[in-house]
Protein backbone atom coordinates (compact mmCIF):
# COMPACT_ATOMS: atom_id res chain seq x y z
CA UNK A 1 0.00 0.00 0.00
CA UNK A 2 1.16 3.51 -0.72
CA UNK A 3 1.40 6.25 1.84
CA UNK A 4 -1.46 8.72 2.16
CA UNK A 5 -1.15 12.42 2.85
CA UNK A 6 -3.99 14.84 3.50
CA UNK A 7 -4.07 18.52 2.51
CA UNK A 8 -6.12 20.84 4.74
CA UNK A 9 -6.58 24.62 4.55
CA UNK A 10 -4.38 25.84 7.39
CA UNK A 11 -3.44 29.48 6.83
CA UNK A 12 0.05 29.92 5.44
CA UNK A 13 0.89 26.23 5.85
CA UNK A 14 -1.42 24.31 3.54
CA UNK A 15 1.26 22.42 1.67
CA UNK A 16 0.92 18.82 0.60
CA UNK A 17 4.44 17.38 0.60
CA UNK A 18 5.37 13.88 -0.43
CA UNK A 19 8.42 12.24 1.13
CA UNK A 20 11.67 12.52 -0.84
CA UNK A 21 11.91 8.90 -1.99
CA UNK A 22 12.42 7.42 -5.43
CA UNK A 23 9.39 5.11 -5.60
CA UNK A 24 5.99 6.43 -6.59
CA UNK A 25 3.42 6.90 -3.85
CA UNK A 26 -0.31 7.37 -3.43
CA UNK A 27 -1.02 10.86 -2.09
CA UNK A 28 -4.45 11.56 -0.62
CA UNK A 29 -5.77 15.06 -1.23
CA UNK A 30 -9.08 16.36 0.14
CA UNK A 31 -10.31 19.81 -0.90
CA UNK A 32 -13.55 21.70 -0.67
CA UNK A 33 -15.11 24.82 -2.12
CA UNK A 34 -15.63 27.54 0.48
CA UNK A 35 -17.61 30.72 -0.23
CA UNK A 36 -16.22 33.32 2.12
CA UNK A 37 -14.92 36.85 2.74
CA UNK A 38 -11.17 37.46 2.43
CA UNK A 39 -8.95 40.43 3.23
CA UNK A 40 -7.19 41.73 0.09
CA UNK A 41 -5.06 44.63 1.34
CA UNK A 42 -3.28 46.02 4.38
CA UNK A 43 -6.19 48.32 5.18
CA UNK A 44 -8.46 45.34 5.85
CA UNK A 45 -10.63 45.65 2.72
CA UNK A 46 -12.73 42.50 2.30
CA UNK A 47 -13.71 40.74 -0.89
CA UNK A 48 -16.53 38.27 -1.43
CA UNK A 49 -14.52 35.28 -2.59
CA UNK A 50 -15.03 31.70 -3.72
CA UNK A 51 -12.06 29.62 -2.60
CA UNK A 52 -10.47 26.22 -2.26
CA UNK A 53 -10.06 25.27 1.41
CA UNK A 54 -10.92 28.76 2.62
CA UNK A 55 -7.84 30.44 1.15
CA UNK A 56 -7.24 32.90 -1.73
CA UNK A 57 -5.32 31.63 -3.63
CA UNK A 58 -5.85 28.01 -2.67
CA UNK A 59 -3.24 26.00 -0.75
CA UNK A 60 -0.03 24.95 -2.48
CA UNK A 61 -0.11 21.27 -3.43
CA UNK A 62 3.20 19.48 -3.78
CA UNK A 63 3.80 15.94 -5.04
CA UNK A 64 6.55 14.04 -6.84
CA UNK A 65 6.58 12.99 -10.48
CA UNK A 66 5.04 9.53 -10.72
CA UNK A 67 2.85 9.89 -7.64
CA UNK A 68 -0.81 8.95 -7.85
CA UNK A 69 -3.10 11.64 -6.43
CA UNK A 70 -6.20 10.22 -4.75
CA UNK A 71 -8.39 13.32 -4.91
CA UNK A 72 -11.72 14.07 -3.24
CA UNK A 73 -13.51 17.35 -3.96
CA UNK A 74 -16.57 18.50 -2.00
CA UNK A 75 -18.97 21.36 -2.61
CA UNK A 76 -20.67 21.76 0.79
CA UNK A 77 -24.46 22.07 0.94
CA UNK A 78 -24.05 25.51 2.55
CA UNK A 79 -22.61 26.97 -0.69
CA UNK A 80 -24.78 28.82 -3.19
CA UNK A 81 -23.08 27.94 -6.50
CA UNK A 82 -21.75 24.94 -8.45
CA UNK A 83 -17.95 24.53 -8.31
CA UNK A 84 -15.37 22.22 -9.88
CA UNK A 85 -11.65 21.43 -10.00
CA UNK A 86 -9.37 21.55 -13.06
CA UNK A 87 -5.79 20.38 -12.46
CA UNK A 88 -3.47 21.52 -15.25
CA UNK A 89 -0.97 18.92 -14.00
CA UNK A 90 -3.39 16.04 -14.68
CA UNK A 91 -4.15 14.04 -17.81
CA UNK A 92 -7.55 12.62 -16.99
CA UNK A 93 -11.24 12.32 -17.93
CA UNK A 94 -12.48 15.86 -18.57
CA UNK A 95 -16.21 15.10 -18.71
CA UNK A 96 -16.36 13.02 -15.53
CA UNK A 97 -13.59 14.48 -13.39
CA UNK A 98 -13.79 18.20 -14.17
CA UNK A 99 -17.58 18.50 -14.07
CA UNK A 100 -19.26 21.10 -11.87
CA UNK A 101 -20.68 19.85 -8.57
CA UNK A 102 -23.85 21.30 -7.12
CA UNK A 103 -23.94 22.23 -3.41
CA UNK A 104 -24.00 19.04 -1.36
CA UNK A 105 -22.14 16.91 -3.93
CA UNK A 106 -18.70 15.25 -3.80
CA UNK A 107 -16.40 13.62 -6.35
CA UNK A 108 -13.45 11.24 -5.92
CA UNK A 109 -10.96 10.02 -8.52
CA UNK A 110 -7.25 9.25 -8.99
CA UNK A 111 -4.74 10.71 -11.42
CA UNK A 112 -1.00 10.30 -11.96
CA UNK A 113 1.43 13.23 -11.87
CA UNK A 114 3.31 12.22 -15.02
CA UNK A 115 5.15 15.45 -15.86
CA UNK A 116 7.30 17.55 -13.51
CA UNK A 117 6.77 21.28 -13.17
CA UNK A 118 4.65 24.05 -11.74
CA UNK A 119 1.01 24.13 -12.76
CA UNK A 120 -2.17 26.04 -12.06
CA UNK A 121 -5.33 24.49 -10.70
CA UNK A 122 -8.67 26.29 -10.83
CA UNK A 123 -12.44 26.00 -10.80
CA UNK A 124 -13.95 25.42 -14.23
CA UNK A 125 -17.63 25.95 -13.40
CA UNK A 126 -19.54 28.46 -15.51
CA UNK A 127 -18.84 31.31 -15.82
CA UNK A 128 -15.22 30.23 -15.38
CA UNK A 129 -13.99 33.82 -15.64
CA UNK A 130 -15.94 34.70 -12.49
CA UNK A 131 -14.84 31.66 -10.49
CA UNK A 132 -11.21 32.47 -11.25
CA UNK A 133 -11.69 36.17 -10.52
CA UNK A 134 -13.25 35.39 -7.15
CA UNK A 135 -10.29 33.31 -6.01
CA UNK A 136 -10.73 29.69 -7.10
CA UNK A 137 -7.17 29.03 -8.24
CA UNK A 138 -3.86 27.84 -6.87
CA UNK A 139 -0.51 26.22 -7.60
CA UNK A 140 0.54 22.59 -7.77
CA UNK A 141 4.22 21.66 -7.79
CA UNK A 142 5.28 18.32 -9.24
CA UNK A 143 8.90 17.80 -8.23
CA UNK A 144 10.99 15.85 -10.76
CA UNK A 145 11.68 12.22 -9.93
CA UNK A 146 15.35 12.91 -10.70
CA UNK A 147 16.40 15.08 -7.77
CA UNK A 148 19.51 16.20 -9.71
CA UNK A 149 17.47 17.53 -12.65
CA UNK A 150 17.64 21.11 -11.32
CA UNK A 151 20.08 23.01 -9.10
CA UNK A 152 19.20 22.86 -5.42
CA UNK A 153 17.52 26.04 -4.19
CA UNK A 154 18.34 27.60 -0.84
CA UNK A 155 14.93 29.23 -0.54
CA UNK A 156 11.60 28.89 -2.36
CA UNK A 157 8.49 31.04 -2.83
CA UNK A 158 5.22 30.63 -4.71
CA UNK A 159 3.67 33.67 -6.41
CA UNK A 160 0.19 33.41 -7.97
CA UNK A 161 -0.80 36.45 -10.04
CA UNK A 162 -4.45 37.31 -10.67
CA UNK A 163 -6.71 40.23 -11.46
CA UNK A 164 -9.03 41.61 -8.81
CA UNK A 165 -12.36 43.21 -9.75
CA UNK A 166 -14.16 45.83 -7.69
CA UNK A 167 -17.52 44.06 -7.96
CA UNK A 168 -17.16 40.25 -7.88
CA UNK A 169 -20.69 39.90 -9.27
CA UNK A 170 -20.04 42.06 -12.36
CA UNK A 171 -19.20 39.40 -14.94
CA UNK A 172 -19.48 41.91 -17.79
CA UNK A 173 -16.61 43.92 -16.25
CA UNK A 174 -14.52 40.74 -16.20
CA UNK A 175 -15.15 40.17 -19.90
CA UNK A 176 -14.36 43.84 -20.59
CA UNK A 177 -11.11 43.69 -18.54
CA UNK A 178 -12.28 46.43 -16.16
CA UNK A 179 -10.20 45.20 -13.25
CA UNK A 180 -9.26 47.29 -10.24
CA UNK A 181 -6.03 45.58 -9.15
CA UNK A 182 -3.53 42.92 -10.06
CA UNK A 183 -2.27 40.96 -7.09
CA UNK A 184 0.29 38.42 -6.00
CA UNK A 185 -1.15 35.74 -3.70
CA UNK A 186 -4.50 37.48 -3.33
CA UNK A 187 -3.30 40.76 -1.83
CA UNK A 188 -2.72 44.27 -3.22
CA UNK A 189 1.01 44.96 -2.65
CA UNK A 190 1.00 42.00 -0.23
CA UNK A 191 4.81 41.82 -0.45
CA UNK A 192 5.49 45.51 -1.00
CA UNK A 193 5.37 47.75 2.09
CA UNK A 194 6.89 50.56 0.00
CA UNK A 195 3.94 51.08 -2.35
CA UNK A 196 1.21 49.78 -0.06
CA UNK A 197 -0.80 52.49 1.64
CA UNK A 198 -1.12 50.20 4.66
CA UNK A 199 0.64 46.99 5.62
CA UNK A 200 2.65 44.77 3.31
CA UNK A 201 5.52 42.42 4.17
CA UNK A 202 8.86 41.79 2.50
CA UNK A 203 9.85 38.44 1.15
CA UNK A 204 13.26 37.61 2.60
CA UNK A 205 16.52 35.96 1.56
CA UNK A 206 20.18 35.89 2.57
CA UNK A 207 23.11 37.11 0.46
CA UNK A 208 24.51 34.46 -1.87
CA UNK A 209 21.40 32.28 -1.86
CA UNK A 210 19.74 30.69 -4.88
CA UNK A 211 16.13 31.81 -4.52
CA UNK A 212 13.51 29.90 -6.49
CA UNK A 213 10.15 31.38 -7.48
CA UNK A 214 7.32 29.12 -8.55
CA UNK A 215 5.25 31.58 -10.56
CA UNK A 216 1.67 30.96 -11.70
CA UNK A 217 -0.41 33.40 -13.73
CA UNK A 218 -4.03 32.57 -12.89
CA UNK A 219 -5.37 35.43 -15.03
CA UNK A 220 -8.13 35.33 -15.94
CA UNK A 221 -7.10 37.65 -18.80
CA UNK A 222 -3.73 39.39 -18.51
CA UNK A 223 -0.27 38.20 -19.51
CA UNK A 224 2.54 38.72 -17.01
CA UNK A 225 6.06 39.94 -17.88
CA UNK A 226 8.00 38.86 -14.80
CA UNK A 227 11.15 40.87 -14.15
CA UNK A 228 13.50 41.19 -11.14
CA UNK A 229 14.63 44.83 -10.98
CA UNK A 230 18.44 45.19 -10.82
CA UNK A 231 18.79 41.42 -11.27
CA UNK A 232 18.47 38.70 -13.90
CA UNK A 233 16.81 35.34 -13.75
CA UNK A 234 19.79 32.98 -13.56
CA UNK A 235 17.61 30.11 -14.78
CA UNK A 236 14.03 29.86 -16.04
CA UNK A 237 12.12 26.66 -16.70
CA UNK A 238 8.90 27.20 -18.69
CA UNK A 239 6.08 25.26 -16.98
CA UNK A 240 8.74 24.25 -14.47
CA UNK A 241 9.88 21.31 -16.59
CA UNK A 242 13.66 20.67 -16.33
CA UNK A 243 13.75 20.10 -20.11
CA UNK A 244 12.68 23.72 -20.75
CA UNK A 245 15.71 25.56 -19.33
CA UNK A 246 16.68 29.11 -20.28
CA UNK A 247 19.68 31.03 -18.89
CA UNK A 248 20.26 34.72 -18.12
CA UNK A 249 16.69 35.95 -18.70
CA UNK A 250 15.75 39.60 -18.04
CA UNK A 251 11.96 39.26 -18.35
CA UNK A 252 9.88 36.13 -18.80
CA UNK A 253 6.40 36.13 -20.28
CA UNK A 254 3.81 33.97 -18.54
CA UNK A 255 0.37 33.71 -20.19
CA UNK A 256 -2.93 33.25 -18.37
CA UNK A 257 -3.01 29.69 -16.98
CA UNK A 258 0.75 29.43 -17.57
CA UNK A 259 3.56 29.01 -15.08
CA UNK A 260 7.33 28.92 -14.73
CA UNK A 261 10.09 28.27 -12.24
CA UNK A 262 12.50 31.21 -12.05
CA UNK A 263 15.74 31.28 -10.05
CA UNK A 264 17.96 34.16 -9.09
CA UNK A 265 21.38 33.72 -7.50
CA UNK A 266 21.99 36.62 -5.16
CA UNK A 267 25.20 38.60 -4.81
CA UNK A 268 26.95 38.74 -1.46
CA UNK A 269 25.64 42.19 -0.57
CA UNK A 270 22.46 43.21 1.23
CA UNK A 271 19.63 45.23 -0.34
CA UNK A 272 16.23 44.87 -1.97
CA UNK A 273 15.09 43.39 -5.29
CA UNK A 274 11.61 44.30 -6.52
CA UNK A 275 9.93 41.59 -8.58
CA UNK A 276 7.27 42.99 -10.89
CA UNK A 277 5.16 42.30 -13.88
CA UNK A 278 6.64 44.74 -16.37
CA UNK A 279 3.16 45.44 -17.66
CA UNK A 280 3.40 48.56 -15.56
CA UNK A 281 -0.31 49.30 -15.30
CA UNK A 282 -0.57 45.94 -13.54
CA UNK A 283 2.52 46.36 -11.38
CA UNK A 284 1.33 49.73 -10.10
CA UNK A 285 -2.10 48.29 -9.32
CA UNK A 286 -0.59 45.83 -6.85
CA UNK A 287 1.64 43.26 -8.57
CA UNK A 288 4.99 44.05 -6.96
CA UNK A 289 6.86 41.82 -4.53
CA UNK A 290 10.03 43.08 -2.85
CA UNK A 291 12.69 40.60 -1.84
CA UNK A 292 14.69 41.95 1.09
CA UNK A 293 18.22 40.52 1.15
CA UNK A 294 19.77 40.47 4.60
CA UNK A 295 22.11 38.25 6.58
CA UNK A 296 19.37 38.15 9.24
CA UNK A 297 16.63 36.98 6.85
CA UNK A 298 13.92 34.87 8.47
CA UNK A 299 12.70 31.57 7.11
CA UNK A 300 9.25 31.94 5.54
CA UNK A 301 6.77 29.41 4.14
CA UNK A 302 6.26 28.86 0.41
CA UNK A 303 3.32 31.29 0.27
CA UNK A 304 3.70 33.58 3.28
CA UNK A 305 1.23 36.02 4.84
CA UNK A 306 -1.87 34.57 3.11
CA UNK A 307 -4.74 34.65 5.61
CA UNK A 308 -7.71 32.33 5.77
CA UNK A 309 -11.11 33.66 4.85
CA UNK A 310 -14.01 34.44 7.17
CA UNK A 311 -16.31 31.49 6.46
CA UNK A 312 -20.00 32.36 6.29
CA UNK A 313 -21.10 28.98 7.64
CA UNK A 314 -19.33 26.93 10.28
CA UNK A 315 -20.22 23.71 8.46
CA UNK A 316 -18.18 24.91 5.47
CA UNK A 317 -15.05 25.61 7.50
CA UNK A 318 -11.83 23.87 6.47
CA UNK A 319 -10.81 21.22 8.98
Amino acid sequence: MGKYWKCVGLAGAAVLAAAAVAEAKVVKLDMQAVETEVVVDGAGTTYSAWTFNNQFPGPVIRVQQGDTVDFTFTNPATNTRPHSMDFHAAQTDFLNHYKALNPGESLQYKWEAKEPGIFVYHCGASPMIQHLSRGMMGAIIVDPKDTAAMPKADREYVLVQSELFKDPDDVDAMFDRKYANVVFNGGVFRYDPVHSTSGGDFLEAKPGERVRFYFVNAGPNNFSAVHPIAELWEDVWESGNPANRLRGVQTFMVPPAGAAIMDMVLDKGEGVIPIVTHSLTDALRGAIAILKVSKDAKDLPLMPFVPQGNVKSASADAK
